[in-house]
């Protein structure tokens, strides 16, 4: 085979290749304790918990995460690229027909308002004495 001839195949099959490439598909999955918090990430509000979102860039996030009777939870999370997303890699990782999914997860634990224990409390304590006077009112009767 001529060497023009080989060089002309090898770019047609390179070319074939990556037009039949994969495609990389990259989402993030937060999940709170208890679920049905609202879930904010860099100030856009994704929807109550569970709850997932594509990305196009790996590094820092803010997020916040807000439920009535909790404490309000606002941090810094890292999304690290994995090994096929690393510059140069990515290429071949790209061109390769397959579907690779990263899916980066974080959860949530929240943890109930100060305010909203005192309350709980407070009623307990009321209730039972409320049943304290009803029981004497019955005993006089």
């Amino acid at each position: 085979m001529r060497p023009r001839r080989a060089v002309n195949l090898s770019i047609l099959g390179l070319s074939a290749v990556s037009l039949l490439g994969g495609c990389v598909e990259r989402r993030i999955r937060i999940t709170t304790e208890p679920p049905g918090a609202r879930v904010w990430l860099n100030d856009v509000e994704l929807g109550a918990s569970p709850v997932e979102t594509a990305f196009t860039f790996y590094g820092d996030y803010d997020v916040r995460v807000e439920m009535d009777g909790y404490e309000r939870l606002h941090e810094m999370r890292k999304a690290r690229a994995p090994v096929h997303e690393w510059p140069g890699v990515d290429l071949v990782a790209a061109a390769l027909p397959a579907r690779i999914e990263n899916e980066i997860r974080w959860h949530f634990e929240l943890e109930p308002e100060l305010e909203s224990v005192v309350d709980a409390e407070q009623l307990e304590r009321d209730m039972v004495q409320r049943s304290g006077e009803l029981r004497s009112m019955l005993d006089d009767e």
